[in-house]
């Protein structure tokens, strides 16, 4: 994917001087008292401000946080705690700037946070007049918010549409190398796992994997309901009935291509839905009306092990089980861990993953980590993001 980037603008010097507008992903969860309770995103952003800093630029930084309603601020939806926490984290005062649309006093070698992004009328519609001043206030325009990726809005587009220079940052453009090892010059076999609760959320995900994968390893609900079609019962577990046609078409259109949706030979199920239920292997052909399939029995588990083992790629979205109840999270546990010792390229993406991913603390195995929770699973749907689409637009000329 072409795409002009930062690292090579300041490698050559050109930021000193100028006017950067950096549109970060600061959107941290808070307390009922305004405390950040997990920074990450606001430590990934750092290297990028200091990249600008270091290149002599007069830097601006801003981000959304929350849902606040345009063109009206209120107290809590102000960046003031991410402010001093990013002042913390890189050892210098970080001035919050309000009403900054129509112009920011910054020199270079300063650094300020311009308030919430999304309180600005025409935010989220990408109003043009609203994208025309912000990019009037810079020099070089840098995207390094792969959460807001695929939404096409003022500070994340159309910015990047008027903006004298545009182009990637550092979080971004790793962003973007990592999804185009993965999907888009795999080294095969390339294995994918999507696991969740229903079908009908990542029915155009499957579909578009199909088309591509080697293996689609399908998890949790998701299994269930392709386990009702290959014709098996799975008692009062949760599935979607109504989509039994989809999902034999992704089974047909993988075997199509000598490819396979592995259906699991040997489940996890409870008579409740519990932390405390009563666990019991059972062959997938024993399965009782008022069983609950809640994990992928031992056998599956060392089947699926075994392949993603030997994958060249793999790509993971859901755990496999209600990995929350330990009694139920041996599936999703021998996956991790089986992607963790493979020498496969390894992207992982989704809340949940990422939750499984640090449970099992495998987080330096895994080749990738991507930040951005819808923004990842409308990759995997086979979508351009805007933030990709309109950056190789600017870097085309």
């Amino acid at each position: 994917m072409n795409v002009l980037r930062f690292s090579d603008l300041c490698a050559q010097g050109k930021p000193a001087g100028q006017r950067v507008f950096i549109r970060a992903d600061l959107n941290v969860p808070q307390d009922d008292t305004g405390n950040i309770t997990e920074d990450t995103r606001i430590r990934a952003s750092v290297p990028c401000i200091r990249m600008a800093l270091e290149a002599g630029a007069a830097v601006m930084v801003t981000s959304h946080l929350g849902r606040p309603t345009e063109g009206e601020f209120k107290p809590a939806d102000s960046l003031a705690p991410v402010a001093r926490r990013l002042g913390e984290l890189m050892g210098r005062e970080v001035p919050l700037v309000s009403g900054w649309v129509d112009g920011v006093d910054v020199k270079p070698g300063q650094v300020v946070l311009l308030e919430n992004c999304r309180v600005n009328k025409g935010e989220k519609k990408n109003d043009p007049a609203l994208a025309q001043k912000m990019a009037a206030l810079c020099d070089i325009f840098v995207h390094d918010a792969f959460g807001t990726a695929h939404r096409a809005e003022a500070s994340t587009y159309g910015i990047a549409q008027f903006a004298k220079t545009a182009c990637a940052g550092p979080l971004l453009a790793a962003e973007i190398d990592a999804i185009s090892k993965a999907l888009a010059n795999p080294k095969r076999p390339l294995a994918a796992i999507v696991a969740g609760s229903k079908v009908s959320t990542k029915l155009t995900i499957l579909k578009s994997l199909a088309r591509n994968v080697d293996q689609l390893i399908v998890g949790g609900g998701i299994a269930n309901t392709f386990m009702l079609a290959a014709g098996l019962k799975i008692g009062k577990s949760l599935a979607e009935p109504g989509l039994l046609d989809e999902a034999r078409a992704v089974i047909d259109a993988m075997k199509a291509r000598g490819a396979e949706v592995p259906i699991p030979t040997d489940v996890v199920t409870a008579k409740t839905f519990a932390a405390d239920a009563v666990a019991t292997v059972k062959a997938a052909t024993d399965v009782a009306d008022d069983d609950l399939i809640l994990d992928i029995g031992p056998e599956t588990a060392k089947k699926l092990a075994g392949q993603l083992m030997a994958a060249g790629t793999i790509v993971w979205n859901g755990p496999v089980g209600v990995f929350e109840f330990d009694a139920f999270a041996n599936g999703t546990k021998a996956i991790a861990r089986a992607i963790a010792q493979s020498s496969a390229f390894s992207i992982a993406g989704g809340g949940d993953t990422l939750a499984a991913i640090a449970k099992y603390g495998i987080e330096k195995q895994m080749g990738y980590i991507s930040t951005g929770g819808g923004a990842f699973l409308e990759v995997l749907e086979g979508k351009t993001l805007p933030a990709f689409e309109i950056l190789q637009k600017r870097a085309a000329g």
